[in-house]
């Protein structure tokens, strides 16, 4: 076994069939879906700690850098670092820079490549799986897990294992890749036993990676090359240089790599996975009622079976359904039938295509200082409630077309208004006239909640004019 195991979570999916929970801004891997925590916590919680495996290199997408840094702070897991990707490229581009940044410092480095939007029920039988693939890595080998499968299910791509591997128990060489199959083919693969679920999960000595994009995917690795080159630093993350990093293909690192290679191999294993691909996962997997139900928050149900209802807000009675998928939250709702719930993407293209917000953002914008939510908005005013985390602060900024009116409910406030700073407390407020240079400040320890009412003429957010930025964005 080799000293340390680098994971590596690539974070950089939209999640859009998981609408409305799921936005671009706040996508699904960022959401508490399956636990109290978010599933990216539980990824980074589940690779953690016993000396087995190093610091994890995250890659996402560079418009959630804040809040991923925030949610592993919170679970105490210090990243070794966090590649900003300035566009989706698929996983293939993703793993290429992974293995070249793994490669600076240790050429034989072992990368465990971690979607950040999975479920594992026995994280005991995974580390067990992933004992096995580091051996077969060792000796050369481009490892993929296959998962046992327990139904035929056509939403997942399959593996045919083919021999065993002589030397390594409960590894196999990888037969043939399968597309997403119909379900009479599901069935027979079910049925015969030597296919597994493809789980997008993998174990790749890095040098052994580069040499097979060099030889498969030489334009990927051109890109990737590039594109960390070509990169910086911006706080604590390490921004791509976006030109390089938008000209690799975009593919997955099965069909640049896997597909291809003689290297390939598949351990089987069981450990409870789900890729929370759909609010059909979600129903496979929750807690379910006498009547096949699974209801998440102020949920009543009535002569209904075999439903997901999930509300994060609002009271949600459900009476004489079957099979319907039912998601409140404080702007959408969506009414799908459970056999249905893969088209949830096309009404999202739907709605981008009509320039809506809710494909979007939610109703709480997440920002590197804490959050904030409209809550009533009209003709030429608007009422925001905000929350700055301890020691935070926004950007030192003025507006053009629109006034402030500061209501402290929680907390201390820290306030420059053009020359002056005020320490503003509970049940005070202060008022930021139209194009007065001002920033609010939290210096504090406990959250500082206020509201917020905006008066004038436009009250877009971009209407902000940044004079200085604790987080580069001025």
């Amino acid at each position: 076994m080799p000293n340390r195991i680098l994971p590596v979570l690539l974070s950089g999916g939209a999640g859009m069939r998981l609408w409305p929970m799921s936005r671009e801004l706040y996508p699904k891997q960022l959401l508490s879906l399956c636990s109290e925590k978010s599933m990216l916590q539980e990824t980074a919680l589940r690779v953690s700690g016993a000396g087995r495996f190093a610091a994890p290199l995250v890659i996402c997408n560079q418009e959630h850098r804040f809040s991923i840094a925030e949610q592993l702070r919170q679970t105490g897991v210090t990243p070794g670092a966090i590649i900003l990707e300035p566009a989706g490229r698929n996983t293939a581009a993703a793993c290429a820079v992974a293995a070249l940044r793994a490669a600076e410092t240790e050429p034989d480095a072992l990368m465990l490549v971690l979607p950040a939007d999975h479920r594992i029920h026995d994280t005991a039988a995974l580390l067990e799986a992933v004992d096995k693939a580091a051996e077969a890595a060792l000796a050369g080998h481009l490892v993929t897990f296959g998962i046992a499968p327990t139904r035929p299910e056509t939403g997942y791509g399959y593996i045919r294992r083919g021999r065993a591997v002589p030397g390594r128990h409960g590894v196999h060489q990888v037969a043939e890749f399968v597309e997403k199959p119909e379900r009479a083919m599901a069935e027979r693969f079910v049925a015969g036993g030597e296919h597994s679920w493809n789980s997008g999960m993998f174990l790749f000595p890095a040098g052994l990676l580069l040499t097979e994009l060099e030889r498969y995917a030489p334009d990927v690795l051109k890109a990737a090359r590039a594109a960390l080159a070509g990169g910086c630093a911006d706080l604590d993350f390490f921004r791509l240089e976006r030109q390089a990093f938008e000209a690799a293909p975009s593919l997955s690192i099965d069909n640049a790599v896997m597909e291809f290679t003689d290297k390939a191999v598949v351990v089987p294993c069981d450990p409870g996975w789900t890729d929370v691909g759909g609010w059909g996962a979600l129903w496979e997997i929750g807690a379910k009622d006498d009547h096949g139900n699974v209801a998440v928050g102020d949920v009543v149900t009535e002569d209904a079976r075999n439903c997901y209802i999930r509300s994060e807000e609002h009271l949600t009675a459900v009476v004489g359904l079957n099979d319907v998928i039912v998601v409140v939250t404080d702007d959408a709702v969506l009414v799908a039938g459970k056999d249905k719930v893969q088209n949830v993407k096309a009404v999202v293209e739907r709605l981008k295509r009509q320039g809506r917000p809710e494909p979007v953002s939610h109703r709480k914008v997440h920002r590197p200082w804490g959050s904030f939510q409209s809550v009533h908005a009209g003709a030429r005013f608007q009422v925001k409630n905000l929350t700055v985390l301890p020691g935070a602060r926004l950007s030192l900024q003025k507006h053009h077309h629109r006034a402030e009116h500061w209501v402290v409910v929680q907390g201390t406030a820290l306030v420059t208004r053009g020359d002056e700073t005020l320490t503003v407390y509970e049940n005070q407020s202060v008022h930021i006239p139209m194009g007065t240079v001002h920033r609010l400040e939290n210096p504090g320890k406990v959250p500082l909640c206020l509201i917020e009412v905006q008066s004038g003429s436009y009250l877009g957010e971009d209407d902000i004019i940044r004079i200085d930025d604790t987080y580069g964005r001025a």
